[in-house]
């Protein structure tokens, strides 16, 4: 099914795989390193896609630098060593491989938007044979925190495409809210970590609810 999109950017965690119980998992080692009450789980969900720096702010508001430093440190720690183990998983969800499948074509250029370090999504793309696909990788460490534009402005400049030719697939807020200050167009993630009446609210153009629509959804984006 064709589209009118050059260029499509992902974000990685809750859109392309589903990390969540290693990031709550991190979060949680970190927290208890510094004898501090664990975030819930909910809470850690809410602030995936972030840099880890403002996530931790908003887990932990009275955080001064210091203690900000320590758990910033601390979750990097914990992540390194969990990729490190046989048992670590990053999930693809299901259908998400098909639908990039389908949506290519000799004129598309695929790409990332995302919270995580550039080490860390290097590690994810080849635990998934993914390397190849994805041209322009735009990271936490690289970029002011979405949902700051800068990582899809950066992105465009370097496949050398307009707003009006580069769309964003994301399953939280602050990706719909990226793609909005961008000039893009925005398709919520409905099976991520925020709900789908949450992107509708932060601007998407469209919510989908399995990857299996989002070749439909690309096609008629604009439409009514």
């Amino acid at each position: 099914m064709s589209h009118r999109f050059k260029l499509i950017m992902f974000d990685c965690d809750g859109t392309l795989v589903d990390s969540q119980h290693a990031i709550v998992a991190a979060m949680a080692s970190a927290w208890r390193s510094l004898e501090l009450r664990e975030p819930e789980p909910a809470a850690v969900r809410r602030v995936v896609g972030l840099t880890l720096e403002t996530a931790i702010a908003a887990l932990q508001p009275d955080a001064d630098e210091q203690m900000l430093a320590g758990l910033a440190a601390a979750f990097r720690r914990e992540a390194v060593a969990a990729r490190q183990k046989d048992s670590y998983r990053e999930p693809l969800f299901p259908g998400i491989l098909e639908a990039i499948e389908a949506i290519a074509g000799p004129d598309v250029v695929f790409g990332i938007a995302t919270g995580k370090n550039l080490r860390g999504l290097r590690h994810t793309l080849e635990a998934h044979g993914l390397t190849k696909r994805f041209v322009t990788l735009q990271t936490a460490d690289r970029a002011p925190s979405k949902p700051h534009p800068a990582m899809l402005h950066q992105a465009m400049a370097e496949i050398g495409v307009d707003p009006a030719s580069t769309v964003l697939i994301g399953d939280t807020s602050f990706d719909m809210e990226m793609a909005y200050n961008a000039g893009t167009a925005g398709i919520g993630a409905g099976w991520g970590y925020h709900e789908p009446a949450d992107l509708a609210r932060a601007g998407a153009g469209r919510v989908i609810l399995r990857p299996e629509e989002l070749p439909t959804a690309l096609a008629n984006y604009g439409e009514r």
